[in-house]
């Protein structure tokens, strides 16, 4: 699964747009608009989201589930989980 968030940042990691990431994916610009325009885990059909991912990946991005290790090497950034008590 991925984010909206993810995709957003991921596109900004390795500085591309959203017409480039579609270009990447053989995706519509308007469904890349969409899905990062979503709260949450993006939706989608299952193939779309597969192909977007994919073009991610081979870009060089290695995504990271919530609560997975990261083991890779290379430069990242990563979502702290909020603390208890909002600091």
């Amino acid at each position: 699964m991925i984010t909206a968030s993810q995709m957003r940042a991921a596109r900004a990691l390795l500085g591309v747009d959203q017409r480039q990431l579609a270009e990447m994916s053989g995706v519509s610009l308007p469904t890349i608009q969409r899905m990062e325009a979503s709260g949450g885990n993006v939706r989608g059909v299952v193939d779309t989201l597969t192909k977007v991912i994919e073009a991610l990946d081979r870009a060089g991005v290695d995504l990271i589930g919530e609560n997975a290790e990261s083991r890779g090497g290379g430069r990242g950034v990563r979502l702290k989980a909020p603390r208890p008590g909002g600091g």
